[in-house]
């Protein structure tokens, strides 16, 4: 159970409603880390606005963005996270296969040269202290833009926070990606949601 209450929709305050809306749009849901956030309106709002920035469309595929969210998040050990980048990867048209062997990706013929190098990267980068090196950022730019390079690394601090976030607050997994992360990652990875 979250460690600070989360308020329901309808008691977040009124200026939150456009952060709201573009997490449903995101996620299909307004995740509890949201509505914990909304303590703070000004944090919750410049979340939202951060996250559909660096998640939203740009220069990179998006379920390649949410595949790097999840190898990191499932370095850091957020299963909270873990189960929402999983969910949103295959929605986003990521074939499960990928977030089954995610850690094989330097091995598996799944795996692109440029998905390898953004992996390893995603990796390291979440990795305490972070193991990111100049080798990585070599792989990296053999198939990506400095752009493209700047948002992947985006979302993995992204998801240094939210990992952290969500583990530190204990936040109550939703229904929704508990039943896919339960039905599709755990008989696949060993997944498991953490108690609480």
């Amino acid at each position: 159970m979250t460690r600070v209450t989360a308020f329901t929709t309808d008691e977040v305050d009124p200026s939150l409603q456009e952060a709201m809306a573009k997490q449903r749009r995101s996620l299909g849901l307004v995740p509890e880390s949201l509505l914990t956030m909304a303590h703070r309106p000004e944090i919750a709002s410049a979340w939202a606005s951060l996250a559909s920035a660096i998640a939203g469309p740009g220069t990179v595929d998006g379920g390649l963005k949410q595949l790097v969210a999840y190898v990191a998040s499932a370095t850091h050990g957020c299963r909270y996270c873990q189960a929402h980048t999983a969910q949103s990867a295959e929605r986003l048209g990521v074939d499960p296969d990928k977030l089954y062997h995610a850690f094989e990706y330097d091995t598996s013929d799944l795996f692109s040269e440029a998905e390898r190098a953004a992996l390893s990267l995603a990796h390291a980068g979440a990795l305490v202290p972070n193991e990111a090196t100049d080798e990585h950022f070599a792989r990296m730019k053999a198939s990506f833009t400095d752009e493209q390079i700047v948002e992947i690394v985006a979302m993995i601090a992204m998801f240094g926070y939210l990992n952290r976030w969500n583990d530190t607050m204990a936040t109550t997994l939703e229904d929704e990606p508990r039943t896919w992360a339960t039905d599709h990652l755990a008989p696949n990875t060993g997944w498991a949601v953490n108690a609480g």
